[in-house]
């Protein structure tokens, strides 16, 4: 179901000055023609008059105008040259709209990480379509139904949103809202920046558990949300690991909640690989294998420090890939299985600690270490499955992956990387680690640490 956060305007505002800016991180890359998923849009009636701010196919663009069987006009078509792939960062938007400006180009502005994007085009592909000097552009009338996240149940955005601000009266740069980190050089939010929000102006920040919708902004209006709001760890300030979609080899699995979940075709070898890894350091993060169609239990999680080249070369099979298969408790490495720990199955929890300053893996099951596996015992390694160092691996470094193993059958895997949810179930724990970071079904080892941005910069 997709998430709606709706609010009408009980005044109107200001038709010709407005901004809006969030933070988003897509869970969707490679988008069809024709594909919408709308971010922010002012609404009348089925579509009859309306400004919308969404992502087309790849791009980022904004669209307003009047449409009817009788009658259509585009008074705003401005999108970005520039495609919107990435699945494992966030992005931070801004529009700002002021058509009282004498210059065309200066009547809609849009930011993407704190710069201005030059390279614009409408969503055919030719001239940009500015709205004419004083036009407004139906934000901020009673009429027009603010939502967030959809339109009316359809367009749904796949990922994540954070801080998002719509200022009614006053067009702001990005760097109202965001600075660069001085010690990582990062684009990173101001998390209560110096703005007038003006009469329709809101703030929604997410970050209070019990009110996700509430408005921060002073001016205390009220949202309606349709859907289920999951409030996450993974933010623009410490951005997490998730599965990386981009790098599908096998080209039909399918990933959801976020890229935290990989969904397996019913045929022959598939797997995934993650978004973030590590050369250097100690991490650990879980799995959770959910369901399968059929077949044996032929589940498998691990690291690997090199691509897959052929559709039926799992990462068990390569040199630097290391997997515990769930169906004879095995661990396997360069296309040979090594006894290790005991067998596992939907809903079983593996804890995999990867200790890169040692060369050694490490799995859990429930909580308890196999192989008598014990993470904080160093070089001596004791119960590890000794790895090639990850300056010698072809990427230079490990990431996470997962695989399923069947002629006929497909299954469904989670991860967790420290946002504390297997698919949408939060777990029962919630165990950071030693950093203070992320949320756990089991406890942490001591000197391992979540898969995100602070830490690796930290640790790493």
């Amino acid at each position: 179901m997709a998430v709606e956060i709706t609010r009408t305007p009980s005044s109107n505002g200001n038709q010709k000055i407005w901004t809006w800016s969030a933070w988003v991180k897509k869970a969707t890359v490679g988008m069809g023609s024709g594909d919408y998923q709308q971010l922010f849009t002012a609404n009348v009636g089925n579509q009859s008059r309306y400004t919308d701010i969404y992502f087309r196919e790849d791009y980022f663009e904004v669209f307003g105008g009047l449409y009817s069987t009788s009658s259509t006009s585009v008074d705003i078509n401005v999108s970005t040259n520039r495609v919107f792939r990435d699945p494992s960062s966030f992005y931070h938007l801004v529009v700002a709209v002021d058509t009282t400006q004498s210059t065309a180009a200066d009547r809609v502005k849009i930011y993407v990480n704190g710069v201005q994007e030059t390279s614009l085009k409408n969503y055919q592909g030719s001239t940009v379509v500015y709205p004419g000097q004083n036009n407004n552009t139906f934000m901020n009338v009673t009429t027009a139904e603010n939502r967030i996240g959809a339109s009316g149940g359809s367009y749904p955005f796949k990922g994540l949103m954070t801080h998002i601000h719509f200022i009614d009266g006053t067009a702001y740069p990005a760097s109202t809202f965001g600075e660069t980190d001085s010690t990582s050089g990062i684009w990173k939010p101001k998390t209560a920046p110096s703005v007038t929000y003006g009469t329709n102006g809101f703030f929604l920040k997410f970050e209070n558990s019990g009110n996700l919708d509430l408005d921060s902004s002073g001016n205390n209006h009220t949202f309606s949300t349709s859907g289920t709001l999951t409030q996450n760890v993974d933010t623009p300030s410490n951005n997490f690991a998730v599965m990386n979609p981009l790098d599908n080899y096998y080209t039909v699995n399918s990933f959801s909640n976020g890229n935290t979940t990989v969904t397996t075709p019913n045929s022959g070898y598939s797997g995934a690989i993650g978004g973030m890894g590590a050369s250097a350091g100690k991490w650990y993060f879980e799995f959770k294998p959910i369901s399968k169609t059929g077949d044996a239990d032929e589940y498998a999680v691990g690291i690997t420090g090199a691509p897959v080249t052929s559709t039926n070369q799992p990462h068990w099979k390569l040199a630097t890939g290391y997997m515990y298969g769930a169906v004879n408790g095995n661990v396997f490495n360069n296309d040979s299985g090594a006894t290790y720990g005991n067998t596992y199955t939907a809903g079983d929890i593996i804890g995999v600690a990867m200790d890169l300053d040692n060369n050694k893996l490490y799995f859990s099951k429930n909580g308890t270490f196999q192989n008598s596996g014990v993470p904080t015992s160093g070089s001596t390694g004791t119960g590890a499955t000794s790895i090639t160092a990850a300056s010698s691996t072809i990427t230079g470094f490990y990431i996470p992956c997962c695989a399923f193993s069947s002629n006929s059958y497909g299954a469904v895997m989670a991860f967790n990387f420290g946002s504390g949810y297997f698919q949408t179930t939060a777990v029962t724990s919630a165990n950071a680690d030693g950093n203070g970071i992320g949320a756990f079904e089991y406890s942490v080892p001591s000197g391992y640490y979540a898969l995100c941005t602070k830490n690796i910069k930290e640790f790493g």
